[in-house]
C-alpha cells in the first residue's frame, strides 16, 4: 500500500510540474452544459436569429468578434472587457477599434443566459456559439461547438496589436500568423472564407483599388465610386458584391477573377502556394464548408496559457 501511494504521489507531482511547463486545460466538450444549462444553445440562437434577420452584416461582425478574441491569448472573451482605470482592454487596439462590433448582441445573449443559468456559462462560450449560429443563419454550415471555456480576468491591447493580421498582409505573413496559433495554411485559407460575408471600410481597401495591378478593372472602377482617393474613409463596401449576405464560396470565385477586395484577400490567389486550394474551394462549396467548420472548431480550441486567471463573468464587459 505504501509503495502504491508513493507511486501515485510521484505521478501527481509529475503532472503538476508538466502543467507548469505546458498549457493544461480541462478538455472542451459539446456536452459541457448538458446538466447545468441544457438550453444554452437555444437561448443563443433565439437572440442571434432576429439580430441577423434585422441586419445580416451583424452575422459577419460576430464571426469577426470570435476570430479577434481567439487570436489574442486564446478564446477567453478578453475582447469584451471595457477599459477601466486599472485595465486596458483590447477594444481600442488598432485592429479592433472602429471595426469590431456586436458587443450589444453578446450582452443581450448573456442577460438571457444568466436569467436561465446564473453564473454558469462563460462569455467565451457564448461568443463561440454565436459565431457558429451567425454562419448558419447566413445560410452557411453548422457544427457542434465544444464548450467549457472560461473568461480571462486579463486583456492585452499590445497582444491584439501584434497578433491580428492586417488588410495589407502578405500571403507569407498570413501563413506565419496562423502557424503561430497552430493553424495550417489550409486552415488559414478556409477561415479567410469568412470574408464571403460582411463589409469593410474604404480606408482598408483604397490602396488596392487604386494601386494594384492584379485587380479586375471593372471591379476596381465600381469600388472607386464609393471610395474616392481622398476622403470617405468610413464608406462601406461588401467583401463579396455578388452575394454579400450569404455564406457561400463566392469569396474564392471572386479571388480567381481578381475581385478580392483587400490586399490580404487577393494574396491567397496571386501565383502562390494557396492558388490550387482557392480554385478547389471556388469550384466546390461543400469542400469549403466542411473545411471551414473544422477550422472553426480548431480555432475555438485555442485557450489561455496555463496559469491565466479565469472566471465565469456575470457581465461580459467587466470582471466579477
Amino acid at each position: 500500500m505504501g509503495l502504491l501511494f508513493a507511486r501515485s504521489f510521484v505521478l501527481v507531482t509529475a503532472l503538476l510540474v508538466l502543467c507548469l511547463l505546458l498549457p493544461c486545460h480541462a478538455k472542451l466538450s459539446t456536452k459541457f452544459y448538458a446538466k447545468t444549462c441544457p438550453n444554452v444553445e437555444s437561448i443563443v440562437r433565439a437572440v442571434m436569429a432576429p439580430a441577423v434577420a434585422a441586419e445580416p452584416r451583424m452575422g459577419a461582425s460576430i464571426i469577426r468578434l470570435f476570430f479577434h478574441d481567439c487570436f489574442v491569448n486564446g478564446c477567453d472573451a478578453s475582447i469584451l472587457l471595457d477599459d477601466t482605470p486599472t485595465l486596458t482592454g483590447e477594444k481600442n487596439a488598432g485592429a479592433n477599434a472602429n471595426s469590431v462590433r456586436g458587443y450589444e448582441v453578446i450582452d443581450a445573449i448573456k442577460t438571457r443566459v444568466e436569467a436561465a443559468c446564473k453564473a454558469t456559462v462563460s462569455c467565451a462560450d457564448i461568443v463561440a456559439l454565436a459565431a457558429r449560429d451567425a454562419v448558419n443563419l447566413l445560410r452557411g454550415p453548422t457544427w457542434k461547438v465544444p464548450l467549457g471555456r472560461k473568461d480571462s480576468r486579463t486583456a492585452s491591447q499590445s497582444a491584439a496589436n501584434a497578433n491580428l493580421p492586417g488588410p495589407g498582409s502578405s500571403a507569407a505573413s498570413l501563413v506565419a500568423a496562423f502557424a503561430a496559433k497552430g493553424l495550417s495554411a489550409r486552415e488559414m485559407t478556409a477561415l479567410s472564407g469568412a470574408h464571403t460575408v460582411g463589409r469593410v471600410r474604404c480606408l482598408f481597401f483604397r490602396g488596392r483599388i487604386y494601386g494594384e495591378p492584379n485587380i479586375n478593372a471593372t471591379f476596381a472602377a465600381a469600388r472607386q465610386r464609393t471610395c474616392p482617393q481622398t476622403g470617405g474613409d468610413s464608406n462601406l463596401a461588401p467583401f463579396d458584391d455578388q452575394t454579400p449576405d450569404t455564406f457561400d464560396n463566392a469569396y474564392y470565385t471572386n479571388l480567381v477573377a481578381q475581385r478580392g477586395l483587400m490586399h490580404s484577400d487577393q494574396e491567397l490567389f496571386n501565383g502562390g502556394s494557396q492558388d490550387g486550394l482557392v480554385r478547389k474551394y471556388s469550384g466546390n462549396a461543400k469542400i469549403f464548408a466542411g473545411d471551414f467548420a473544422k477550422a472553426m472548431v480548431k480555432m475555438g480550441g485555442l485557450l489561455p496559457a496555463a496559469g491565466t486567471p479565469t472566471e465565469v463573468r456575470l457581465n461580459c464587459r467587466m470582471l466579477n
